[in-house]
């Protein structure tokens, strides 16, 4: 049977925060390859108020075997009290890429 792949979505205050935290996940080996994009806009309720701030958005790529560990290792380092994790399962993408993901994670 073949790994499931995961796309795990999680903002972070700024491109540096996120950079920091895509280079300790691919040097711990959870995730092959994460997408910083910086300059995201996010509106958001906290603590019964509407906010709004500048983040930066990871698009990491994980096989869902590792989810577990990739999670406790977000919670561990991210600054927020409540980092944004949330994972999709991937239905489909180019097979090379996907075996690449697997063969980086040790999957």
């Amino acid at each position: 049977m073949t790994t499931k792949i995961l796309m795990v979505y999680c903002s972070c205050p700024d491109q540096r925060a996120g950079a920091e935290m895509a280079s300790a996940l691919v040097a711990q080996g959870l995730a092959a390859c994460i997408n910083v994009l910086p300059g995201i806009t996010s509106i958001y309720r906290w603590h019964g108020e509407t906010k709004s701030g500048t983040e930066a958005l990871l698009l990491i790529k994980c096989p869902a075997g590792k989810y577990q560990a990739l999670e406790q290792a977000i919670i561990d380092r991210h600054p927020y009290e409540l980092p944004e994790i949330i994972a999709v399962s991937l239905e489909a993408g180019l097979p090379a890429y996907l075996d690449w993901i697997r063969e980086e994670t040790g999957t």
